[in-house]
């Protein structure tokens, strides 16, 4: 079956100069003991810049713990700075010339990409049979994995993630007479809930992010959980979703939540700053119901320092999992699903010193490195061990990890994935100014065979 059209990054990186050869960056015995070897360690890091934390973390508890338990291993750090995207195409220059770090931070979306270009390798390949022995298989939640998975193959090692949910306002749900602890079970649940806040007063009663303005949040916290809930996944077997039944539903259910039912408010979705518009009225008490990340409750409207902070969010603000259609009607037979995102760390298929690497990557997601680069806050890790540990500070994450990341999915990480989730914005644009569902989803279907090679790469 032919594969989509070539990866945008590898065709730019073909025209950009080659400065570095060789294989790997490890020098020493070359035996992949750990004997007598340095090692590298490559992230989009750097002290007092970009993610700041982590760049200290590596500098200050990784190599010197690791060294301390390895005293024959030497590592390095590789710290950049830079926007995404340039540490995206410095990697693939690196992986190209068979050279680079031997531990790489990879963003997950990127996964696909790199190991359709032969740049990375599947872990067991490059590290050896110990590395389907490691004992954090176990700690990482199978959905979690996913992260790091292509193609059925475990490439890399999830970092933190995180899950989508339906947030609530309850003060309005006791307004409405709805209960204050809420979970529905189907897509027509939800538009109950939400013409009985209507009913009420509820200036907007339903926010499910659309339109293009909104960008990769139309698709993560919009389209994707609901194409999970209607069963289908955006790719799958080798295939993108196209005009298929599960995302005509989709596109009609947003058209029964902006075509004129007053559910949601259509005019949102189409403003430049639209989603931040959203964060404050919900915060403000004029939307009931609204599809987001966790990224929303320790961020957005964190009592003391959030973006629009709610002062009364630990009581004002519940939290549900996203149903699917009807009952059993989400992918692998699922009641609920979510979407989630997050970066990954991968081997260097060209590392002179394989095992060693695989060790060091080990002990970077460790329950103790885990705790480490934590250091005190309570945020979602990818290990279930430190989820346990560290989360009943905050049910909300406990809840994200519990109960939503066994459920989860994750988008393709291929190159032409960006371009798809345009044109997915694109479609939810289309119903939101008045198209009507199945329409906009055959204009979505014409577009897609021009983005992935034509229809034999897109299923039913």
């Amino acid at each position: 079956m032919p594969l989509p059209s070539r990866p945008a990054l590898i065709g730019a990186i073909a025209v950009l100069a080659l400065t570095s050869c060789g294989t790997g960056t490890g020098s020493g015995t070359g035996s992949g003991t750990g004997t007598g070897v340095t090692l590298t360690i490559a992230a989009n890091s750097i002290e007092g810049g970009k993610n700041s934390e982590t760049a200290q973390w590596i500098k200050q508890w990784v190599i010197p713990e690791f060294e301390r338990t390895h005293p024959d291993v030497k590592v390095l750090f590789q710290p950049s700075g830079v926007d995404d995207e340039q540490y995206k195409t410095k990697l693939a220059l690196d992986l190209k010339a068979k050279a680079g770090a031997d531990v790489i931070d990879l963003d997950g979306i990127w996964v696909g990409e790199f190991a359709q270009a032969g740049y990375i390798k599947p872990l067991a390949e490059v590290g050896g049979a110990t590395v389907e022995q490691w004992e954090g298989w176990a700690q990482i939640p199978q959905a979690v994995q996913g992260l790091g998975i292509f193609d059925g193959k475990k490439y890399g090692l999830p970092q933190g993630t995180d899950g989508r949910v339906l947030f609530y306002n309850r003060t309005l749900f006791k307004k409405a007479g709805l209960p204050e602890t809420w979970q529905p079970r189907s897509w027509q649940e939800i538009v109950d809930a939400g013409t009985r806040l209507k009913a009420a007063g509820v200036p907007v009663p339903i926010q499910i992010n659309a339109g293009t303005a909104m960008g990769e949040a139309t698709t993560m916290q919009g389209v994707l959980p609901l194409l999970a809930g209607a069963g289908a996944e955006i790719y799958a077997g080798g295939k993108w979703a196209g005009a298929s039944q599960a995302m005509k539903d989709v596109l009609g259910f947003y058209r029964q939540i902006y075509g004129g039912s007053g559910l949601g408010d259509p005019r949102l979705q189409q403003e430049a700053k639209g989603r931040d518009k959203s964060f404050t009225q919900f915060a403000e008490g004029r939307i009931g119901i609204l599809a987001e990340s966790d990224y929303f409750w320790r961020s957005v409207i964190e009592p003391q320092a959030g973006v629009a902070p709610m002062k009364d969010r630990d009581q004002a603000v519940g939290y549900a999992k996203i149903p699917a259609r009807q009952p059993g009607a989400g992918i692998r037979g699922q009641d609920f699903v979510s979407m989630s995102g997050g970066a990954v760390r991968v081997l260097n298929p060209f590392s002179k010193n394989p095992r060693a690497a695989w060790n060091l990557l080990a002990f970077m997601h460790s329950a103790a490195a885990t705790k480490s680069q934590l250091a005190g806050q309570v945020r979602i890790s990818s290990r279930a061990d430190v989820n346990d540990e560290v989360l009943p500070a905050d049910p909300m994450l406990k809840y994200i990890a519990d109960e939503i990341l066994p459920l989860t999915a994750y988008r393709p990480g291929l190159a032409v994935y960006p371009q798809v989730s345009a044109a997915l914005q694109e479609a939810t644009a289309a119903v939101v100014s008045g198209t009507g569902a199945d329409e906009a989803a055959i204009a979505y279907q014409g577009e897609l065979e021009e983005l992935v090679g034509g229809a034999a790469n897109i299923g039913g």
